[in-house]
C-alpha cells in the first residue's frame, strides 16, 4: 500500500476539505494511504489582522510549500482563491476538483438581505472586493474589517456592535453551517474572487505518480472555469488583494466569463463578459483583461493603489 503524506492548515475548514479530496482519491484508488500533516502559515498566526495590511494571500501558503519542497509531505490541499496567480517553477497544481457554490454570502443577525439591512449598517469583511460591491450598492453602509477562521466569524455576526458579515458560501457549506446564512447573495450583485469554491491540490511538479493519480479527480470545466479567472486577474497585473472579481462556467459548450473591477470605495465599477474555447482559458482571461484596460480598468486599479498606500 502506498503512502502519500497531505499537508493541511489547522482550520476546521481547512481539515474539511483535505478529508474531501481524500476521500475522492481513496475512491479512485483504494490502495492508497493518506496520512495528514498539519501545518501552521503565517497567515493563520496574524489571524486577526486584515489581509491588505500584512501581505496578501501568499501568507497561507508559504510554509505549506516550503514542506512540498522539502519533501515533508507530498501534496497540499488550497482553497484555489488563496494560492497567488504567479506560481514556481517546480510546484504546479495537479488537480482542481470539481467546485462548490461561487458565491458569498450574507449573515445577519437581523434577519434581512443586503438590500433592507438598516441605514448606516455595519457590514463585516476584509475583503476589497466584497467591500467595494457592497459600497457600490449601498453606500451608507460601514464596512468594518473581519478575519478569523468561519467559526470566529459566524460568532461576530450575532455580536450588537456587527449587523451582517459576508463569507464565501463554499466555506459554510463545507462546514454544515448553511442554515445560518440570512441571504445567497445572487452573482449580479456580488461577484466572486477568481478561484472562489475551489479546491486545488498542490504537488511537486516532477512527482509523476502522483500526479497520474490526481487525474482520477481533475474536474476539467471547473478548472477552465477558475484557470480563465486567475488569467483575468493576472493579466490585469492586480494582485490578490485589489477589488476584482470574476466567475467562468461552461455552459453549451462554451467557456463563458464575467469580470468585474471597481474602486475601493465603490463608486467606480467596471463589469463585463466574453466567452470562448473551454481548451483555451488562459486566452479568454487575457482578452478579457484587455477589454477592461479599454475600458478603464488600469486608472481604477491605480487609485485603488493610491488609496492602500496612503
Amino acid at each position: 500500500m502506498t503512502e502519500v503524506v497531505v499537508g493541511t492548515r489547522p482550520s476546521a475548514l481547512a481539515r474539511r476539505q483535505t478529508e474531501r479530496v481524500i476521500a475522492q482519491l481513496r475512491a479512485a484508488w483504494p490502495d492508497l494511504r493518506c496520512r495528514v500533516v498539519t501545518l501552521t502559515t503565517e497567515g493563520d498566526r496574524l489571524a486577526e489582522q486584515p489581509l491588505p495590511e500584512i501581505g496578501g494571500k501568499g501568507l497561507f501558503t508559504q510554509a505549506i510549500e516550503a514542506a512540498l519542497r522539502s519533501g515533508e509531505i507530498d501534496l497540499a490541499v488550497h482553497s484555489l482563491k488563496d494560492l497567488p496567480t504567479a506560481g514556481a517553477d517546480d510546484l504546479i497544481i495537479g488537480a482542481v476538483t470539481e467546485r462548490e457554490d461561487p458565491r458569498d454570502v450574507l449573515i445577519s443577525r437581523h434577519g434581512l438581505p443586503l438590500q433592507q439591512l438598516p441605514t448606516g449598517a455595519r457590514v463585516g469583511t476584509s475583503s476589497l472586493r466584497r467591500a467595494a460591491q457592497v459600497r457600490a450598492l449601498r453606500p451608507d453602509m460601514e464596512v468594518v474589517p473581519l478575519r478569523g477562521n468561519v467559526d470566529t466569524r459566524l460568532r461576530k455576526a450575532a455580536r450588537p456592535d456587527m449587523d451582517a458579515v459576508i463569507l464565501a458560501a463554499a466555506g459554510v457549506i463545507r462546514l454544515g453551517r448553511a442554515g445560518e446564512v440570512t441571504q445567497w447573495l445572487p452573482l449580479d450583485l456580488m461577484l466572486p474572487a477568481p478561484g472562489q469554491g475551489a479546491l486545488a491540490v498542490q504537488v511537486r511538479a516532477d512527482d509523476a505518480a502522483l500526479l497520474r493519480w490526481l487525474a482520477a479527480i481533475h474536474h476539467r470545466p471547473t478548472w477552465a472555469a477558475v484557470t480563465a479567472e486567475r488569467a483575468f486577474l493576472a493579466a490585469l497585473g492586480a494582485g490578490c488583494s485589489a477589488p476584482v472579481a470574476a466567475w467562468g462556467r461552461v455552459e453549451a459548450g462554451r467557456l463563458w466569463l464575467d469580470g468585474l473591477i471597481a474602486s475601493v470605495d465603490g463608486r467606480d465599477v467596471l463589469r463585463l463578459s466574453a466567452q470562448g474555447d473551454p481548451d483555451e482559458p488562459e486566452a479568454l482571461g487575457a482578452h478579457l483583461a484587455e477589454q477592461a484596460r479599454s475600458q478603464g480598468a488600469d486608472r481604477i486599479l491605480e487609485v485603488g493603489r493610491e488609496h492602500r498606500r496612503s
